[in-house]
């Protein structure tokens, strides 16, 4: 067990339990070397004793620490300590996204967009490489107060089984993402990722799945055998484009889905755009149920009983053993003794000699930082490593040009002899000149720095009252460093965008519930006083009026008023009485 102040393999120190889950358990930790805070997840359970799935989830998260984009959270190491299997990654001060949807419902189409663009951005960079997450859901996606997403989990997702649908703790929330491909016994390929992020796009606009089921089988043949639902039924003003791509990204026959994330992110850039608002509902060229889920259901079957033999031939039987007979049994059971016993040495011999034999030695990876790659591969050789074909090129300000920045896994990590170590090596000090960003959305420009090799620091700056029209939620509108500025990669710069989302939202027309409302006054420490009324034009449970003006500034501590329609209220649909006007409230339930 983890206990607080413990170090792991001398250098994680556990400050506290930050998640538990089914497979793992999640630790806010400090690292001593490089001194900055870290996430270490740590193996639980079974997973942990499961020799085989160790080597495959080290194998795949060593494989995921090689990724390096904005909304990935990037892998920094992978090791054992005790007996103890864990992986470290970077430390994020987020909420998932099942949480998001827990407070909001369902978020709106732009907002969806712009999760999703977030996501394949993040995935395109692993599908480039052939690295595919296989559990893409709200629980695997962080987003950050900025609003930057980040997608996590890739070295254990990668290292599950996903056809192994008997794991209900961490497979029943899988399976309401799980492409039909998988469900029918088949591997997963690039588009399995693609129709997960389909399912979770009808998620965050619906507020709900489209497929649910009492069992983890029945969901899954659902995803096999039912038509995904039409989102236009729920969201009827929904463009036709958004649609489309949520049908392409979950079409049951992989042909008909996106081929990788890249072609799925460059559609979603112009779904909203006007021009493709009004656009025909896709079709598919090649057929969708084709897919046979006898191997996702075993049928077990009764085995037939022998008919039992008559008395007479049981007598008739009896009469044909011989004294010979039980002689030839003996020398059987002999035999069949001797076989067991040379089994018992052989396999004796295999499960403990041989292991204890071949054992490999374990040993820690030397520092090469600041050698050239021929004395920094000799070194590591030496030491008994074997080096991967290719380097990683990165800018460094503080190692020269064909240097070695860092290792794969880290200086000071213990392997066994023969591990693949992989090189950073520098390409120099690349300075980066820096642009006026102002007037610039602060997530692209964040992103496009950071792939540079920048830190950026985002702030959110209040705005005067009387100012507050001249400024755009997101938009950059002063930065600390001037344009021309020169930069090495490592350093920092901030960004400053208005916080301009303390406004009161119209509560009847953006259809806020009464909870809704509640958590938007905790939120803004407002005091909020409800008051229940019966009116007419309004079905009950509908917020109907409010003190404070759609669009005013929010100022903490003040009083909030606002008025619900109760039973009572003999509410009748516009359209069954023929006349939109029933007063300036407006027209009931939008």
């Amino acid at each position: 067990m983890i206990m607080k102040g413990q170090k792991i393999s001398d250098r994680y120190q556990i400050i506290k339990s930050i998640g538990e889950g089914g497979m793992a358990n999640v630790y806010l930790a400090y690292d001593t070397i490089l001194d900055r805070s870290v996430a270490v997840k740590v193996l639980r359970g079974d997973l942990a004793n499961d020799e085989k799935f160790v080597r495959r989830f080290q194998r795949e998260a060593l494989s995921a620490s090689s990724l390096s984009n904005p909304n990935i959270v990037e892998v920094y190491d992978v090791g054992e300590d005790n007996g103890e299997y864990y992986i470290v990654m970077e430390y994020v001060e987020g909420k998932h996204l099942k949480n998001l949807l827990k407070k909001r419902g369902k978020l709106t189409v732009s907002e969806v967009v712009d999760i999703v663009l977030q996501i394949t951005n993040g995935l395109s960079v692993a599908h480039d490489s052939y690295i595919i997450h296989r559990d893409i859901k709200p629980q695997n996606i962080l987003i950050l107060e900025n609003g930057l997403i980040k997608i996590t989990d890739f070295g254990i997702a990668m290292a599950i089984n996903s056809t192994q649908l008997t794991q209900t703790n961490s497979v029943m929330g899988s399976v309401h993402y799980l492409p039909p491909e998988q469900a029918s016994g088949k591997g997963a390929t690039l588009q399995s990722d693609i129709y997960s992020i389909g399912i979770l796009m009808y998620e965050l606009l619906c507020g709900k799945l489209p497929f649910k089921g009492d069992n983890a089988v029945e969901i899954a043949l659902k995803h096999l055998k039912e038509p995904m639902p039409s989102i236009r039924d729920e969201i009827p003003d929904i463009p036709q484009s958004v649609e489309n791509i949520i049908l392409k990204a979950t079409a049951k026959n992989p042909k008909n889905r996106y081929a990788d994330a890249r072609e799925m992110h460059e559609d979603l850039k112009t779904c909203l755009d006007e021009s493709r608002k009004n656009e025909l509902k896709i079709t598919f060229k090649y057929p969708e149920n084709d897919y046979d889920d006898t191997k996702l259901i075993k049928t077990i079957k009764d085995k037939k009983e022998e008919k039992p033999k008559k008395k007479e031939d049981d007598e008739k039987i009896a009469k044909k053993i011989t004294t010979n007979d039980l002689n030839n049994q003996n020398k059987i059971l002999i035999i069949l003794g001797s076989i067991f016993v040379g089994l018992v040495v052989i396999i004796t011999t295999i499960f403990v000699l041989v292991p204890y034999i071949t054992k490999a030695k374990q040993v820690e990876i030397p520092d090469v930082t600041g050698m050239k790659i021929v004395e920094a591969e000799r070194t590591l050789r030496e030491a008994g490593f074997n080096i991967a074909d290719e380097q990683i090129e990165q800018p460094s300000s503080s190692v020269n040009e064909g240097e070695v920045i860092k290792t794969n896994p880290i200086a000071g990590s213990i392997r066994k002899e023969g591990f693949i170590i992989t090189l950073y090596v520098s390409t120099g000090d690349n300075e980066i000149e820096i642009e006026d960003y102002t007037g610039e959305n602060y997530n692209e420009i964040k992103g496009r720095l950071e792939t540079l090799g920048l830190q950026v620091l985002i702030e959110r700056e209040d705005i005067p009252i009387e100012d507050i029209d001249n400024y755009e939620e997101g938009v950059i509108f002063k930065q600390d460093v001037a344009a021309g500025t020169k930069l090495s990669q490592g350093d920092y710069i901030t960004l400053y965008i208005p916080k301009l989302d303390n406004k009161y939202p119209d509560f009847l027309n953006d259809n806020y519930t009464l909870d809704e409302v509640k958590d938007f006054a905790d939120e803004m420490g407002l005091n909020l006083t409800i008051k229940e009324e019966v009116n007419s034009d309004y079905a009950p449970g509908t917020v109907f009026y409010q003190s404070r003006e759609p669009g005013k500034i929010v100022k903490e501590g003040a009083s909030l008023t606002v008025k619900v329609a109760i039973e009572g209220s003999t509410f009748v649909p516009d359209d069954e009485i023929g006349n939109p006007d029933v007063g300036d409230g407006g027209s009931g339930l939008q």
